[in-house]
């Protein structure tokens, strides 16, 4: 037989959990969201600005996991051009248009600022 003795209360491990259920640690998504706006436009390669000025985010919550999504909106008639530059693309008289790798050097960063931050709000919850 086991048995299991327990004193005192679990009100911190309940307001921890409280807490986290309460979304209180991504108040500041929306913050980095436009950050990230910030860090990409300063990034884009510019020849008519358009592409670095068509930057958007959203916010999505599913299932208790939250997700910020940056998106171009610069299409031209066709995929997104920041995605061409990211990623270079053939042209239409057959040749190559390098690869220009701009988002992810300004990106990391702020990854990397995100999740030490929402990972200090788990830790002083």
């Amino acid at each position: 037989m086991i048995e299991v003795h327990t004193e005192g209360s679990f009100d911190r491990t309940e307001q921890f959990l409280s807490t986290m259920e309460s979304d209180a640690i991504y108040s500041d998504l929306d913050n980095f969201g436009q950050q990230g706006i910030d860090l990409l436009r300063a990034a884009t390669p510019k020849r008519t600005g358009r592409t670095a000025g068509s930057w958007t985010y959203t916010i999505d919550k599913k299932m208790g996991k939250y997700r910020i999504t940056w998106h171009n909106t610069d299409t031209e008639g066709g995929p997104p051009v920041a995605i061409l530059i990211q990623y270079g693309h053939a042209t239409g008289t057959g040749g190559y248009v390098q690869a220009i790798d701009f988002v992810n050097p300004v990106m990391a960063p702020l990854f990397a600022a995100i999740n030490e931050q929402v990972w200090e709000k788990v830790r002083n919850a």
